[in-house]
């Protein structure tokens, strides 16, 4: 296995005797091949060439422009258990003299305002972290310190990916000072296929510099130690599957006469009636075992009742868990572009223009939209009391209702569809009249 990311204990902790100082003088060894991970030159994968010639959601006179061109800090979407997910690549950092690392912090400090009200995963790429780029202690202790509460509270899980040593002895050094709760969250991933228990893979913007080095580290391991592959099942779905399966199939699997999907059925007319005055609807996670043990009975053909379970926040993230595991999203792959380009006008234009869009949905997607909107319409209405505006629920849906085909999630893409969603949402009234 190459050592290109591992501690020289001997010779760098010369000197100083104190845990803080020897620790800060932890250096790795330099990797001769170093160079930015960008499209030309170490970027290979039509995924990666495709995310970075997106080039950065930010004009560039903005302030963080020249931060966010890195795309060291994407949202990918939601995790399997409904929370966002924001990702940080340590091989995407420039040499330390070529990037304000207090700057970087205000970035990801402004990227996660807009979902921290939410339950939230960070997962964060430690492979391509080198001498000439990385972040001094003091930084990572400032970075503790500044996250106030609200940012902590929400984070439900932080994963490392390929931990090296120094990350395991920088986070040991840390101990004393992160709070038992926060530690609790904190969890190592040795292998890019560990992550799909988390999220699936395919709509991560993963560097192909970490790609090519978990593969680099599966060739090392013993045929019988090395992890299944990440590539998704292609077998047939079962007889009652509801979950990862074409509208058009669950028309024949408890659909109503309209064509609306079992799982829509159950989780929002519960949530109709349960769900419009509660706090942050959509914005929390459910326990994990309980979202799987739904999706099993759902797939399995046994009856699921929200009414008896009684837990709001667990029919929110299956609602969220089904419209993100359709083969095609709701809004449909044929859409993608013209969601993307979609430029909001005045209200008489946009309606025009989305009715116009709308139309080329088959009929079962546009009954399904048709009936999540009005139903969102209602949650909007309730806002004073449940904080969950058009634009909150844009936030939550966007993601939900659109995705590309052959590309992963980038905050490129996700601000448009978000926007698509919000001003669909405004003009529900005018797409979908009672």
């Amino acid at each position: 296995m190459s050592s290109d990311l591992l501690v020289d204990l001997h010779d760098e902790l010369g000197g100083d005797d104190s845990p803080s100082a020897a620790l800060d003088q932890l250096k790795l060894v330099t990797d001769k091949q170093w160079s930015q991970d960008n499209p030309v030159t170490i970027s290979k994968s039509a995924t990666d060439i495709k995310s970075l010639s997106a080039g950065t959601h930010l004009a560039w006179d903005d302030p963080f422009y020249d931060i966010a061109r890195h795309q060291i800090v994407e949202v990918a979407g939601d995790d399997n258990f409904g929370r966002k997910v924001i990702i940080f690549s340590a091989c995407r950092m420039p040499p330390s003299h070529q990037l304000d690392h207090h700057k970087l912090l205000l970035y990801l400090k402004q990227t996660l305002d807009t979902y921290v009200e939410s339950d939230y995963t960070l997962i964060y790429f430690h492979h391509g972290m080198t001498s000439e780029n990385k972040l001094s202690l003091s930084w990572l202790r400032d970075a503790y310190r500044e996250f106030e509460r609200k940012y902590k509270k929400n984070i439900k899980a932080f994963y490392i990916v390929h931990p090296t040593l120094l990350i395991r002895t920088v986070l040991i050094f840390f101990k004393p000072f992160i709070s038992f709760k926060f530690g609790r969250k904190l969890h190592y991933v040795n292998y890019l296929s560990e992550l799909e228990e988390i999220v699936k893979c395919d709509q991560l913007v993963i560097p192909s510099r970490v790609r090519a080095y978990d593969d680099k580290i599966l060739q090392n391991l013993k045929p019988s130690v090395v992890p299944g592959p990440i590539s998704p099942s292609h077998s047939p779905p079962l007889p009652f599957q509801q979950f990862g399966v074409p509208l058009s199939v669950l028309r024949d699997r408890g659909a109503d006469a309209d064509g609306i999907p079992l799982v829509m059925q159950d989780t929002i007319n519960f949530l109709k009636e349960h769900g419009l005055q509660t706090e942050g609807i959509f914005r929390r996670s459910a326990n994990v075992g309980q979202v799987k043990d739904i999706q099993i009975k759902y797939n399995s053909g046994e009856p699921v009742n929200f009414f008896e379970i009684g837990d709001v926040h667990l029919a929110a993230v299956i609602l969220k868990k089904f419209l993100r595991e359709l083969p095609e999203p709701l809004l449909t792959f044929k859409l993608y572009n013209d969601v993307v380009n979609f430029q909001s006008g005045d209200g008489t234009s946009s309606a025009v223009t989305i009715r116009n869009m709308l139309m080329s949905l088959p009929s079962q997607n546009y009954a399904a939209l048709r009936f999540l909107i009005q139903f969102l319409a209602q949650v909007s209405a309730e806002s004073e009391i449940n904080k969950m505006t058009n634009p909150n629920l844009a936030v939550v849906f966007g993601p939900n209702l659109l995705w590309a085909q052959d590309a992963a999630m980038t905050l490129s893409s996700i601000g448009p569809i978000n926007n698509f969603t919000r001003v669909l949402l405004d003009l529900n009234g005018e797409m979908f009249p009672q």
